[in-house]
């Protein structure tokens, strides 16, 4: 399609914008007219802007097919007032564009928008910082407590903390962190889901499309898990929910002609009647349903639907951000519409407008907006809500790869106390975590904060008596290897090891009898006596 992609980022409304006017500049062909018995060079008729604008829009793909000759001339009365146009005696702004013979022109030079610019955060990154297993408490050191006696281990025992001790496990501190509350959990799920988000848009940065500080956690984790069996949310207060006689309209059209469950009488045009309550209900609504703060966001997803996977995860991630009941109403919706669109019962809805493109443009608005009334807002909303129609029972699904990272994170946080079930040494009466350190610390621990444990460690080894002699002196020297000051603290000398480890005396070697190879054998000659 003619035109570049204009591709994910922050005030991409304004680029298109940009980029439309510098297409139709460059495009529009110019020739000579007449009219009130001269001739205007480089001008052009008002049909003739609508005819070539409303196919250079339906072959561009940030527009698509979709766009009606009507969209088209409503962006000509948008840029007449914006001086991109003029007509042929340089009036602008307060004149209306015709679709007619009227005589147009360019202006030596069509304006194009600025960015805005917004103020900056006070908090200097993008994403709401996410909840680490190593926030912590350190243990305090606890003064006057008599040390603990020795214990036994047995063999089992001495194999996890063996692990733990001559190398198999790196170097761990005892910390403590507080318990993981509900809110820091909301708070997990609303920092992974910006962070998702901003990978599937394929932005460096956040900056300009989504300030954090208007993401609600308690949405997201809403829109996650309160829902009923085909994906609907479930609302806590119905009086957040919509009339029950819109809901009502609602399902008689979207189950026609089965969906009358009041019973009132059917007459010709009963269903366009229908329409139009539901259509008046959303097109009062003070904000679109995908809000102002997401608008951004929202039109970001427009350079992804090339991609239908791609752009269904980020449907699928963005609408978790929004307010539940507008997700509940936006759900409805768009079930509706494609339920309508793919009825073969229900009679035309409008003489001269198709179904499809009449369920589009009444509702589109109420979709996707800016607080700003952007002027490519009703072009840019057709397309989304298009994409979204087609794709509802999916764009409305939780993303399976969020959810088990958010999941795993969890586990990771739970997951990482070292404890030894049934010890009955324990190293800390609280939960203990690993938590790197500097080597500098590494070293100091080494020398005072791991001697006396050590030495626990030799000494319920030397007095595990389940544990064969073999394996005993295999795992002390192995001991010995890796901690041999410890182990020579132990044992000074010969003597004091054999005192503790008795070697076993040497059983006798049995006599053998040895042959000279080089002669060859010869049985014994023994003389017999016989008595008579």
């Amino acid at each position: 399609m003619e035109g570049k992609v204009i591709g994910p980022g922050p005030y991409r409304a304004t680029k298109l914008w940009n980029e439309t006017i510098k297409l139709f500049r460059g495009g529009m062909p110019l020739r000579r007219h007449w009219a009130h018995f001269r001739y205007f060079d480089c001008s052009f008729t008002g049909s003739e802007a609508v005819d070539y604008l409303h196919e250079l829009l339906r072959r561009n793909y940030n527009f698509g097919p979709e766009v009606t000759r009507y969209q088209t001339l409503q962006l000509l009365k948008k840029f007449l007032k914006a001086h991109v146009i003029e007509d042929i005696k340089g009036r602008h702004g307060t004149e209306d564009f015709e679709d007619s013979g009227h005589l147009y022109r360019f202006p030596t030079l069509s304006p194009l928008k600025s960015f805005p610019t917004r103020p900056l955060l006070k908090d200097s990154s993008d994403l709401p910082r996410l909840i680490r297993w190593d926030d912590y408490e350190e243990l305090p050191q606890r003064e006057n407590i008599p040390p603990q006696k020795s214990a036994v281990m047995t063999s089992d025992l001495w194999n996890k903390r063996h692990s733990v001790a001559i190398g198999d496990v790196h170097e761990c501190k005892l910390i403590r962190r507080k318990e993981i509350t509900p809110k820091q959990v909301d708070h997990i799920w609303k920092s992974m889901t910006v962070a998702h988000l901003q990978r599937v848009l394929g932005l460096q940065s956040m900056d300009g499309v989504l300030n954090h500080t208007h993401v609600n956690d308690k949405h997201i984790v809403h829109n996650v898990f309160k829902v009923n069996r085909t994906g609907i949310v479930v609302l806590e207060n119905k009086a957040e929910d919509m009339p029950y006689w819109v809901i009502s309209a609602m399902k008689c059209l979207a189950n026609w002609p089965n969906g009358n469950e009041t019973k009132q009488p059917m007459y010709p045009g009963f269903e366009r009647d229908v329409l139009r309550t539901v259509g008046e209900y959303f097109q009062r609504l003070k904000e679109p349903l995908l809000t102002f703060h997401l608008y951004e966001v929202f039109v970001n997803i427009l350079s992804l639907l090339h991609n239908q996977e791609v752009a269904t995860e980020a449907l699928q991630v963005s609408s978790l951000l929004l307010p539940p009941p507008n997700r509940r109403r936006l759900q409805l919706l768009l079930r509706l519409m494609a339920r309508v669109c793919h009825n073969p019962h229900l009679p035309p809805l409008n003489d001269t407008i198709a179904t499809r493109t009449l369920m589009v443009q009444m509702f589109s608005h109420c979709v996707l907006g800016s607080v700003d009334e952007m002027d490519l807002d009703e072009l840019l909303a057709t397309k989304l809500v298009t994409f979204m129609m087609e794709h509802h029972n999916t764009i409305f699904q939780v993303p399976s790869k969020l959810r088990r990272q958010v999941e795993e994170h969890l586990s990771h946080l739970k997951r990482v106390q070292i404890k030894y079930a049934g010890s009955d040494t324990d190293f800390s009466s609280s939960p203990a975590f690993c938590k790197q350190i500097s080597r500098v610390e590494s070293e100091e621990q080494k020398v005072i904060g791991t001697q006396t444990p050590l030495q626990e460690l030799l000494e319920g080894l030397i007095a595990d008596k389940e544990l064969p002699a073999k394996d005993k002196k295999k795992r002390l020297k192995q001991f010995q290897k890796s901690y041999p000051e410890v182990y020579h603290h132990r044992f000074p000398t010969e003597e004091s090891k054999a005192a503790v480890i008795p070697e076993k005396t040497p059983r006798p070697k049995p006599h053998l009898m040895f042959f000279n190879l080089k002669k060859p054998f010869q049985p014994f000659q023994r003389s017999w006596s016989f008595r008579a």
